[in-house]
């Protein structure tokens, strides 16, 4: 079964490699991120981009079987203002549920940031729920972790699967946890870029008033694959696994031999489920470009796992279809 679908807000393609993974056919994506859409045409080749979700013309948006969003977090995370849907960005739910209502498309898949969930005491989310049940669909929704997916990155985001309510014969279920797995598989075995601990900035900000007593640099020097987490004023520390990749964020070092190594834009896209083989494609883009397109970006294991599901969900469904037709 070769299922085809539109790649909106589609960031560099982490969405779309977990569903092309899964033998899905993508015939355009929607990205205004100059940058990003770069990098996604180093990835996947001279593509259709439709541009502008809010200004694309429907006519112009070809028949497809699914849609895939990651539309835009900031207006709703933790780390932003929170407008919501004051914000233009948030907005953007309203034009993909109007293009999924008019194109009658069969199936999306949507991913957001945690925070959508409880955003105005949980008015947003409610909203968004009927919205989308007004353009005709079910809708399920989960807050999956991708530390339980086949990478070791704590990244909590909320994905929503909406199925024509024509073709809904049960409840989707989100995809069981696969086994933990060991940060060290997804470093590069070269990386120069290390930090010295001597490096006097990296000592007053390990002796400032919020690390000060609290970290002791030498025992965290004996753990290899050990992650530090260098945020504005305190530090985390986590063990075999890293937290979650920001677009903002590019203060992440790691343990290797007794020494720190600064997480590289490479290993971000390891971390966020890339294939060795995008790592080389990447190699013209600048780190910092890297690690904030990497953090902006899906995990495409998670994508995958979901596709799975909703593959054996459409399966099931066409046997059923076939089996009453033939009654």
């Amino acid at each position: 079964m070769e299922l085809k679908f539109i790649d909106f807000c589609s960031g560099i393609g982490a969405g779309r490699l977990g569903l092309e993974l899964l033998g899905f056919k993508c015939l355009a994506h929607s990205e205004i991120d100059i940058d990003s859409e770069f990098t996604y045409k180093l990835f996947f080749g001279s593509e259709n981009n439709l541009g502008d979700l809010t200004k694309i013309n429907y006519t112009d948006i070809p028949y497809c079987d699914l849609l895939i969003a990651g539309f835009p977090c900031q207006t709703f995370s933790i780390v932003g203002k929170r407008e919501g849907f004051l914000d233009d960005r948030g907005k953007i739910i309203y034009h993909l549920s109007e293009i999924l209502k008019i194109k009658n498309i069969p199936y999306f898949i949507f991913e957001n940031v945690k925070g959508l969930v409880n955003h105005d005491r949980g008015k947003t989310l409610e909203h968004i729920l009927n919205l989308l049940n007004n353009a005709g669909y079910c809708v399920f929704y989960d807050v999956l972790n991708s530390i339980n997916y086949g990478v070791p990155q704590l990244r909590e985001r909320v994905y929503f699967v909406g199925i024509r309510k024509d073709l809904c014969y049960k409840p989707f279920i989100f995809p069981d946890f696969l086994p933990n797995v060991n940060l060290k598989d997804f470093l590069l075995a070269k990386n120069n870029d290390r930090l010295d601990i001597n490096n006097p900035t990296f000592k007053k900000y390990l002796n400032n008033k919020y690390n000060k007593d609290k970290v002791q640099i030498e025992k965290i020097l004996d753990k290899n694959y050990t992650v530090i987490d260098t945020r504005q004023s305190d530090l985390r520390v986590y063990e075999n696994k890293c937290p979650t990749l920001r677009a903002g964020r590019h203060g992440l070092l790691y343990v290797k031999n007794r020494k720190l190594y600064k997480l590289s834009g490479q290993e971000a896209l390891l971390l966020q489920g890339f294939p060795k083989e995008f790592i080389l494609k990447a190699a013209k883009i600048s780190n910092n470009k890297l690690l904030s397109q990497a953090g902006n970006a899906m995990t495409v294991n998670v994508i995958y796992a979901i596709g799975q599901n909703l593959v054996e969900y459409i399966e099931r469904n066409t046997h059923e279809f076939i089996r009453l037709a033939n009654c």
